[in-house]
């Protein structure tokens, strides 16, 4: 499995790696192994809408009840396993290892099973991965507000699951749906916006059902899922494909990127939507036309981030199913980290949009764009399981997403005055200014990323690059089969025709001739014979031979 697994911390950006866990085959399962276990029902309440507390933009965190235990969890969309630390009562350890790694750190330990609650459901020997020692973190995840997570991606994708081979390891909504099997198998994410005087005071989640007042995302165009490339079912994530030409930079013009996957339509960009991402990762160029422009902005090789001046306003948005989706411009830029201008030593905002990391970069050609917590505040979001759920007899169509932008460009701009400015709005004046194109600053890339896209391209062009190579092969091999034929023929052939010349005698001429004796050579003979090169039997370049 490869998994978009990270954490949003560390004092500068929460730079998502890939989780190295384990890689399991995927086993065809009957119906009767599904169901084992799977003691689910509902609770008596129909509240199923979730609060989500949001910790400094840069986390979303929810609560489970594990075992009796209330356990705050990061909500991730990017992955599917369900992992906590600390004590868990009532717990039942399988003696099954698993092994996450993140770039904080390992999550490692033993599958256990529990009865969990969320929201308005309780499901029965729930699998969870139990964390006790967290020694390896290099950080203190209990401090920044939650102790574990809950993956809300694919089935597909789950470790847990292909680790214990029944219903108990598929994760936790695919078991809730699987219990309600008449209702539809989405759910949806609203995520507020910390320092943002007219966003929600707390982010919500519902699982099949519409957060009220935003009934409109039902009529949005539905984004595919299944159809986009990936090379394994556990390659699966969320994702779809941008409009052609569906990134419009802050000058108002699209940012011309090619994508990287093989089969992307062309114009059109692969994106992930993973709420496991503070700032989203696209690619290198895209990064340099958003921030690259803007007065004053430095690239900072050390942090590997754009800074710019946090009153710098930056409108840029996304196109997706023929919608335009807008960026508040406090979400272009951050201000929740405690960054200066390396030259300067001034206060200095991250740029968000930051070029795609090479622990993230995807090898295998399988998508352009991670869209994190960043793009993710400016949408209410609905993500439909669609037949991803086994063991469910309606909502069978194809898995999609639907988007409904959330951010007014108007009160995002008063908002932006009012919070970045001071509420002075100096928009209009020069220092906001963007540089022309021919004197765009662009960040460097680093040897390890150099290599890394060069295996990329290697990987992601194998078929073109094999079938050159066999077509090479074959062309040169025939070369060599016509040419060896072809003078066996001229050697058969002058063989016959030297065999029917006469000789003084009247008998065919032997094709043997001896060797002339160079004693008998006349002076003639000797005149035709070329001088030898200096250059060669050990002569110096330059002597002259008498």
């Amino acid at each position: 499995m490869r998994s978009l697994l990270p954490f949003a911390l560390l004092c500068l950006l929460l730079d998502a790696r890939f989780a190295n866990a384990l890689t399991f085959p995927v086993r065809t399962r009957t119906a009767s192994q599904r169901r084992s276990g799977s003691g689910l029902h509902s609770r008596s309440n129909n509240d199923t809408l979730l609060p989500v507390k949001n910790t400094q933009n840069s986390e979303y965190i929810s609560n489970i009840t594990l075992g009796g235990r209330e356990i705050p969890v990061l909500l991730d969309t990017g992955s599917s396993d369900l992992w906590v630390t600390g004590t868990v009562p009532n717990t039942n350890d399988l003696g099954k290892s698993v092994s996450l790694s993140y770039a904080v750190g390992d999550a490692a330990g033993d599958v256990n099973t529990a009865t969990l609650n969320f929201g308005n459901y309780t499901v029965e020997n729930q699998a969870y991965l139990l964390v006790t020692d967290t020694a390896s973190f290099s950080i203190n995840i209990a401090a920044e507000g939650f102790e574990g997570l809950i993956g809300l991606g694919p089935n597909t994708g789950s470790v847990i699951r292909d680790k214990i081979g029944d219903s108990r390891g598929d994760s936790v909504l695919d078991r809730i749906f699987q219990q309600n099997a008449s209702d539809s198998n989405y759910m949806t994410v609203l995520l507020n916006r910390e320092g943002d005087p007219k966003s929600p005071p707390m982010g919500q989640m519902s699982i099949s059902e519409i957060v009220p007042g935003y009934e409109d995302v039902t009529s949005m165009p539905k984004l595919t899922v299944e159809k986009v490339h990936r090379l394994t079912d556990l390659d699966q994530h969320w994702q779809t494909y941008t409009d052609v030409n569906g990134v419009i930079g802050p000058d108002g013009n699209p940012i011309k990127v090619e994508s990287i996957v093989p089969s992307a339509p062309d114009g059109q960009l692969v994106v992930v939507f993973d709420s496991g991402y503070t700032l989203p990762q696209v690619p290198r160029d895209m990064s340099d036309a958003i921030y690259g422009r803007v007065q004053g902005a430095e690239y900072d090789t050390t942090a590997g981030v754009w800074l710019i001046p946090c009153d710098q306003m930056l409108n840029i948005s996304f196109k997706f199913g023929g919608h335009d989706y807008p960026v508040h411009p406090l979400d272009t830029s951050s201000s929740e980290f405690d960054m200066v201008f390396p030259s300067t030593g001034e206060v200095a905002c991250v740029g968000a949009f930051q070029p795609i990391s090479s622990s993230a970069f995807s090898l295998l050609g399988e998508y352009d764009i991670i869209l994190g917590m960043s793009f993710i505040r400016n949408v209410y979001a609905l993500f439909d399981y669609g037949n991803f759920v086994e063991d469910t007899d309606h909502d069978l169509g194809e898995p999609f997403i639907q988007l409904l932008s959330t951010t007014n460009l108007t009160e995002a701009h008063e908002t932006f005055v009012q919070v970045r400015m001071s509420g002075v709005d100096n928009t209009g004046a020069k220092s906001q200014w963007l540089l022309p194109v021919s004197q765009e600053v662009h960040s460097p890339e680093t040897e390890a990323e150099k290599k890394e896209q060069y295996e990329e391209y290697v990987l992601s062009r194998w078929p073109e690059i094999f079938v050159g190579c066999l077509a090479f092969v074959i062309i040169v091999m025939a070369i060599i089969i016509w040419r060896c034929c072809f003078v066996r023929r001229r050697r058969r052939a002058a063989q016959q025709d030297s065999s029917l010349l006469p000789t003084a005698a009247g008998r065919p001429q032997s094709s043997y001739k001896q060797l002339e004796d160079p004693s008998t050579a006349t002076l003639v003979d000797m005149q035709r014979i070329p001088p030898r090169s200096p250059s060669h039997d050990g002569y110096l370049s330059g002597t002259t031979v008498h």
